[in-house]
């Protein structure tokens, strides 16, 4: 466990020093003193380090909005830089509209004097002439000077747009740094949770995660979106809530896995993301009991996939709570699609849970509220899939021969070695 102190101590320290400071190596960490591993953080002190980079996190998200608002007004008529250049624009028009008329009298003024036949009138024609190029030099004059303004006041407004643009840009970078973070002093705080809470995580039967809009035929070459809905039914908040999923495929033998052809991503709204090492997805916060919470998913297959090769989207989840108590679903999700030839159509028909599914069996999880949230975001929606349905199919026992790897998602037992090997290293 000596890896895993150093770098709940980095964790405390990358609050309030840069980011660099989350960047211990584990080679290097192994080969610090015991002595100097002694000194790892408290719980109090772990949780204090969450709370503050919570803190940062919110005030990243909040100055970011702030700055969206400040883009946006810059759109509104009464905005001071685009109100100036509409009147500089309006200016510019007005002289342009002058600056015509004098050149038009410039223009008559010179016919009437090519048209004089008299001294006389060649005298007043000339004269015209003169008081008409004046004109017309004042006015081209203002206009030129009407043009620099509009000019000017567009460029400062474009400025100023620009800079706040950049701003954005900062924050928003801001916004990742703090959140990824929040989300290593949680990891920081979990693990130590774990470390100290004694006893195994178990099973959950009350926490159900399900695959919904999946569906059952998938194109090769193309992407779905579909969403893994949790449901907590267990009498009291989940704390934490780590989405868990896992794509795996074979050709059409069912004997040679494809699963580099498959990629699975999530999103907490603020774009696609990978899973970690461990299939796992962000974080739900607080999870009430009789509520759910949605993760949208997204699976691409290669246009190289094999046409009838046969997949499944194993999807699980567990839980720690700030007590220490851990634990998980009972049994993956298993739903299985078949992979169909590039330039076919998905299948409308959503993939069925296969057996093992759920400890609930053949029954539906009751209807729950979804207001539960991903760290950093808020996951709104409903899902409308039902989990576990008894029963196998030749796909399943095809991919069980394959996939063995994948069961890692699989049951309770997932919790049990966690904490044993904790127990074991710690």
């Amino acid at each position: 466990m000596q890896i895993r102190r150093i770098l709940a101590t980095a964790v405390v320290a990358a609050v309030t020093a840069p980011a660099a400071m989350l960047s211990v190596s584990p080679a290097l960490a192994d080969t610090k003193p015991a002595a100097q591993n002694q000194n790892k953080p408290s719980i109090a002190e772990l949780e204090q380090a969450v709370k503050d980079a919570q803190k940062a996190y919110d005030d990243a998200v909040v100055a970011e909005k702030a700055l969206d608002q400040a883009l946006t007004d810059t759109l509104a008529p009464a905005y001071p830089l685009l109100a100036a250049l509409n009147a500089a624009q309006k200016t510019a028009d007005e002289a342009e509209g002058k600056k015509s008329a004098a050149d038009k009298a410039v223009t008559e003024a010179k016919a009437k004097l090519d048209a004089a036949v008299s001294d006389e009138d060649k005298t007043a024609a000339q004269q015209a002439l003169t008081e008409a190029e004046a004109a017309a030099k004042e006015a081209a004059d203002a206009k030129a000077t009407a043009d620099k303004q509009a000019a000017d006041a567009s460029q400062a407004l474009s400025d100023a747009r620009v800079e706040i643009s950049k701003k954005i840009y900062t924050a928003q970078n801001l916004i990742k740094d703090t959140r990824a973070k929040k989300e290593a002093a949680e990891q920081a705080l979990a693990d130590a949770k774990k470390e100290t809470g004694g006893g195994d995580c178990v099973p959950a039967s009350g926490l159900t995660a399900a695959a919904v809009r999946l569906p059952s035929r998938i194109p090769a070459g193309t992407s779905v979106d579909f969403t893994l809905h949790l449901a907590n039914t267990t009498g009291r908040t989940l704390d934490q809530v780590v989405p868990i999923a896992y794509p795996h495929a074979t050709d059409k033998s069912g004997t040679k896995s494809v699963d580099h052809l498959l990629h699975l991503q999530w999103s907490n709204g603020t774009g696609w993301h990978d899973f970690d090492s461990e299939h796992r997805a962000g974080a739900v916060k607080a999870l009430k009991t009789g509520a759910g919470a949605d993760v949208k998913l997204r699976l691409s297959i290669s246009a190289s996939a094999p046409a009838q090769g046969t997949g499944v989207v194993f999807v699980n989840a567990d839980y720690t709570n700030n007590d220490g108590s851990c634990g998980g679903v009972p049994d993956s999700g298993m739903y299985p699609f078949q992979i169909t030839p590039a330039g076919s159509k998905p299948s409308t028909v959503p993939a069925k849970p296969e057996s093992g599914t759920s400890t609930q069996g053949s029954k539906s999880p009751s209807p729950v509220a979804t207001n539960g949230s991903m760290a950093g975001t808020d996951s709104n929606g409903s899902a409308n899939g039902s989990l576990a349905k008894t029963g196998s199919s030749s796909a399943m026992s095809q991919l069980a021969l394959a996939g063995g790897a994948a069961v890692v998602l699989g049951g309770g037992a997932v919790y049990l070695v966690r904490r044993r090997k904790t127990a074991d290293n710690g």
